[in-house]
């Protein structure tokens, strides 16, 4: 299916993949009514992780931003699968909860997730702008440097 988001998206040379299966005990989203959750998303890109270990140690902060958009591409992937693949049906991207595994003196979370937030913004236009929170925590699945859960309104 192709329309309005999904042009975009070519516009922009971002190739979603398939939405990844949950490696645990859980589902990648859950749509009630019409809200759809979606479960934090790793920034994996071809089934490996990006980018992995400490801001504050081991990655910059730009290279956990880009980490942070695959996470965002990620998360439109699983949106696309809660839509039925019609992300023209996405009516506002209302929240981003951001996760950087970080050491305890790193305070520059914000700019790492800006990386998903400037990504729901191109990609979604005003529709993108959301809330959001941006958190350090001491480590991440499969030594993840960030992970991206999201908050979506979606039409019938």
């Amino acid at each position: 299916m192709s329309g309005q988001i999904d042009s975009r998206l070519a516009e922009l040379g971002i190739d979603v993949p398939q939405a990844a299966a949950p490696v645990a005990n859980y589902v990648g989203w859950v749509r009630t009514g019409n809200l759809v959750v979606i479960s934090g998303q790793l920034p994996l890109k071809d089934g490996k992780v990006t980018t992995t270990g400490l801001l504050g140690r081991d990655v910059s902060v730009e290279d956990a931003a880009v980490a942070a958009r695959q996470s965002g591409i990620n998360i439109i992937a699983q949106l696309r699968a809660a839509c039925g693949g019609d992300l023209d049906k996405v009516v506002r991207i209302v929240r981003l909860g951001g996760f950087v595994a970080c050491t305890p003196d790193f305070t520059d979370h914000p700019k790492v997730i800006n990386g998903a937030s400037d990504l729901m913004v191109d990609v979604f236009g005003d529709a993108g702008r959301h809330a959001r929170a941006a958190v350090g925590c001491p480590s991440l699945p499969l030594n993840a440097a960030v992970e991206v859960d999201a908050l979506v309104e979606i039409r019938d």
